[in-house]
């Protein structure tokens, strides 16, 4: 029962987290293709930026709630992983967490999630997000300066920002809320740490450790 337990868990977390890859790729050719086609086009291409801001951030929001469902069963084979496995390999079976299966009972009974959402949120944030965000803000700001220096001379910088009924005010405002929400997740939530500094980081003791949180 146990060995079935791990196969059908193992392939729940392979599955999640190629699910968390699709997630990534998507954003990333989204990025390239607005980039390209704000640079591509005249007039008011910094708005193309703007929508691609938006749409990465809901790729973020889709990915940071994969990444909770990959973290629950991730968290659950390793525990058997450490717990079962490692000590019938090592023929000591004295387990690292002493209540272990019934911390798995417990969580097959009521499931909850281990983290929350901005901790997955900032966990992905900072793994790949921070990067993609990074260029459409840096592409954006290149582009309005472009139509600035393009508009003629006296007109003022926010004058570049406007794009027809929409004033500038509400552009800029959506672009520093949005990095400035994640620039608060970065800051205030706490961090959880990598799957890979988890099981392989630098500095780690021979003993097996692990979450015991389940």
């Amino acid at each position: 029962s146990l060995v079935h337990f791990y196969r059908g868990h193992l392939d729940r977390a392979t599955q999640w987290r190629l699910r968390l890859d699709n997630t990534t790729n998507w954003a990333i050719i989204s990025v390239l293709g607005v980039v390209t086609f704000s640079f591509g086009t005249g007039g008011h291409a910094h708005l193309a930026t703007v929508a691609g801001m938006v749409l990465l951030f809901t790729y973020l929001h889709i990915e940071a709630r994969r990444f909770r469902f990959f973290d629950l069963w991730r968290g659950r084979v390793h525990m058997l992983e450490e717990n079962f496995f490692g000590p019938i390999l090592r023929r000591d079976l004295h387990s690292p967490v002493a209540n272990w299966g019934r911390l798995v009972a417990e969580d097959l009974l009521h499931p909850r999630f281990k983290i929350t959402y901005h901790q997955a949120l900032r966990a992905r944030l900072l793994r790949n997000y921070h990067m993609l965000f990074s260029l459409l803000l840096l592409a954006w700001i290149v582009e309005v300066y472009t139509a600035w220096k393009e508009l003629p001379v006296g007109r003022a910088f926010v004058d570049a920002i406007a794009a027809g009924p929409i004033p500038w005010w509400v552009i800029v405002g959506l672009v520093g809320g949005l990095y400035l929400y994640l620039l608060i997740v970065v800051l205030v939530v706490p961090n959880i740490g990598s799957p890979e500094e988890e099981f392989w980081g630098e500095g780690r003791d021979n003993e097996l450790v692990g979450r015991v949180d389940l």
